[in-house]
């Protein structure tokens, strides 16, 4: 119930107003999201590499509503992927990219311009040396994300996708995608999805995350294992090490800010490990999406609510 309600309030303008006027959201914020700027999200990705860890870096905005915007968008991107390569950081990090913030959503012809507003930032992060994840979002964009995935992969193979563990559908989509040079990550979601299509209860999508994991490390694809669970990540590295996997043929891949520790640990003991980095004004949403994912966060932000420094 704590979860569904956090889902609702992700959308709830008035809860969003009080949070952005709240004297000490910001400083929860700053732990979760580096900074609203191009230049915050380049020095959060050379932060992460002094410490053997890799980025991609997601430039916060769902709510498209206009041609302009989704341009607007895609200029921001390119221009985040021209300072990682000025920085010096292309071959440590990569970006993620949600389709609704290109077009995909827009009534008239979105499907295409979003493929169009991706192709381009796609070549834009080979020439810097790097490459795109496409975010998975809300059920109903799956079966339209996975055709612009097939289409981008024609020219830009290494594309990954995103599948997650929560959709009935994904041990299928896992079938179709994990084939050699394919990267995947799979995430527990964090959209709230009718029963009909998803897993809702905890326990099913942990136990979905672990049928799809063993899928996923049983494959040739990448695996980027995305969970900041302790009993998942065990999992995962007890199915990688009896399939004999490479340690450079997966990741674990941790949000910002999120078990900062277990992400040093596990790179201590040789592993990759990648961190998800969102950057931008629209921090609300990703926020209280974190804290549905986690309730143990939303105690940090609403004392934050109420703090008077």
């Amino acid at each position: 119930m704590l979860r569904r309600g956090l889902l609702l309030a992700s959308n709830s303008g008035v809860i969003k107003n009080m949070a952005a006027n709240a004297p000490g959201s910001r400083r929860v914020v700053a732990r979760f999201v580096p900074g609203e700027r191009t230049a915050d999200a380049v020095r959060a990705a050379a932060e992460l590499a002094t410490q053997g860890l890799t980025s991609t870096i997601d430039r916060l905005g769902e709510d498209v509503l206009s041609a302009d915007q989704a341009t607007a968008t895609v200029e921001a991107y390119l221009s985040l992927l021209q300072a990682l390569g000025e920085a010096g950081l292309a071959d440590r990090s990569e970006v993620s990219v949600k389709l609704s913030a290109v077009g995909q959503a827009l009534p008239r012809g979105g499907e295409f311009l979003a493929l169009h507003n991706a192709t381009l930032i796609c070549a834009k992060a080979a020439e810097a040396g790097t490459t795109v994840t496409l975010d998975m979002e809300d059920h109903t964009t799956t079966d339209s994300t996975l055709w612009i995935l097939t289409e981008l992969r024609r020219d830009f193979p290494a594309t990954g996708a995103v599948l997650q563990a929560q959709l009935r559908r994904t041990e299928g989509d896992l079938r179709d995608l994990s084939y050699l040079g394919s990267r995947i990550r799979l995430c527990k979601g964090a959209y709230q999805e009718p029963d009909s299509v998803a897993f809702t209860a905890r326990e099913d999508i942990d136990l979905a995350y672990v049928r799809c994991l063993r899928r996923l490390i049983g494959s040739p694809a990448y695996a980027m294992v995305a969970t900041h669970d302790p009993r998942l990540i065990e999992i995962a590295g007890t199915l990688a090490s009896r399939a004999n996997r490479s340690k450079e043929s997966m990741e674990y891949q941790f949000l910002y800010g999120v078990r900062p520790d277990e992400q040093r640990r596990l790179v201590a003991q040789g592993d990759r490990v990648r961190v998800y980095v969102p950057y931008g004004d629209e921090w609300y949403g990703y926020l209280v999406r974190r804290m549905a994912e986690k309730p143990a966060n939303l105690r940090l932000f609403l004392k934050s609510l109420t703090s008077r420094r």
